[in-house]
């Protein structure tokens, strides 16, 4: 999942350090409060160090009820390599569900990579959720797209 949208940085402040806007906090909320029916339920939720990140992922846990660790990896920062994030997930076998909320560029090449599909171009817009099922035991991903539904679609 993409984070919702954000605040500009603040003056004197970093990248890292914005936060969810009042309407990036609801879109992340809608988007995942009607997926709870695609039966998201995450044994793992893995995010990005940066604020907004982290807030998304606490409002996701919340909505689904997940009692676990949220696990703030740097596998997930902008600039991160999407190897990096497939190593992440892989490192974790026993987990069957891995919810990921994290930025772009990466999310967008993460899924491209994931699909066995460099070149391919997505639209990931803020709040975005994907759902790409894998077999983490494969050394190279081959990944199967389900779905993907940017906010507009979760609305009503």
């Amino acid at each position: 999942m993409r984070h919702g949208t954000a605040e500009g940085i603040p003056p004197g402040g970093s990248d890292a350090e914005r936060k969810l806007t009042a309407e990036g906090r609801e879109e992340v909320r809608r988007v995942i409060e009607s997926a709870r029916r695609t039966k998201i339920a995450p044994t793992l939720i893995l995010c990005s160090p940066y604020l907004r990140a982290v807030e998304t992922a606490q409002i996701a846990a919340e909505a689904l009820a997940y009692t676990g660790n949220i696990v703030r990896t740097d596998s997930l920062v902008p600039s991160a390599p999407p190897r990096k994030v497939w190593n992440e997930i892989r490192s974790r076998p026993d987990e069957t569900q891995v919810l990921l909320a994290g930025h772009e560029p990466l999310l967008s090449q993460l899924a491209a990579y994931l699909l066995k599909s460099p070149v391919l171009e997505i639209d990931m817009r803020k709040a975005t959720l994907v759902r790409i099922d894998l077999d983490p035991s494969a050394s190279d991903p081959r990944g199967i797209l389900k779905w993907m539904a940017p906010p507009e679609i979760w609305a009503g």
